[in-house]
């Protein structure tokens, strides 16, 4: 099996070939740029360097969420691009499932939390697998307060990775003490060899034009234009 992994759901934009269960490329750009600009080249790069066109691939896989709204759409609409020509099917893989995958054997709860704002996390948990992280928890948005609440029935010991980790990593030692753990900085942020493993690993794939964002909550604009709505209304 032959294919390219994309992930640009966070402040990393990756890109990973794969064939024959074998990881062939891979590139995380961590700069200044954006997003749109970064993963092109990227894409080139690794399909040049892997001996690889698009035509060659048997499945084409993407992060769909959670996580920013903009760099969901940058990676899907992508995807959903490359795919088109050559109607590729395509695999959705979870940002936090992809996160977790790149711990390997933690023995306690494997935490993935990216920062939501307002002091909230989008946040799953997870027990080490043979071949892939065993889901413990979904997906949610929650408080912080009110994901570690959540977790504590789970384990007694937690590692804590994701774009979240940073910003509350003080308010997690307050609340689980010396029970949190924080991953190392190259274990801390998505790797796109990850997402490409766990595609390889999907009994199921998509076609391009079901491919959708996973978005736990409404992007700000669809917030904004109900409030507006509801003021023009008298609410």
């Amino acid at each position: 099996m032959k294919l390219l992994a994309i992930d640009t759901s966070g402040p990393v934009c990756g890109v990973a070939a794969m064939a024959d269960g074998a990881i062939v490329y891979e590139a995380s750009a961590i700069n200044r740029m954006t997003h749109s600009v970064n993963l092109l080249p990227m894409i080139d790069a690794a399909c040049q360097s892997a001996g690889l066109t698009i035509a060659d691939l048997d499945r084409i896989a993407v992060v769909t969420g959670p996580g920013s709204f903009t760099g969901v759409r940058i990676g899907v609409s992508t995807v959903k691009g490359l795919a088109h020509a050559h109607h590729t099917p395509c695999v959705a893989v979870d940002a936090l499932d992809a996160m977790a995958a790149g711990v390997g054997a933690f023995p306690g709860v494997i935490c993935p939390i990216q920062d939501a704002r307002a002091g909230q996390v989008y946040g799953a948990a997870f027990a080490a697998g043979e071949k892939r992280p065993t889901r413990l928890m979904d997906d949610a948005p929650l408080k912080l307060e009110e994901y570690v609440d959540a977790i504590r029935s789970f384990g007694e010991r937690f590692l804590f990775l994701g774009d979240g980790m940073p910003v509350h990593r003080a308010r997690l030692t307050a609340l689980l003490g010396e029970v949190a753990v924080f991953a190392q900085p190259q274990q801390a942020f998505l790797r796109p060899a990850s997402v490409a493993y766990l595609a390889s690993l999907a009994e199921e794939t998509v076609d391009y034009l079901a491919l959708e964002p996973l978005y736990l909550r409404a992007p700000n604009a669809v917030r904004n234009k109900k409030l507006t709505e509801g003021l023009s209304d008298g609410q």
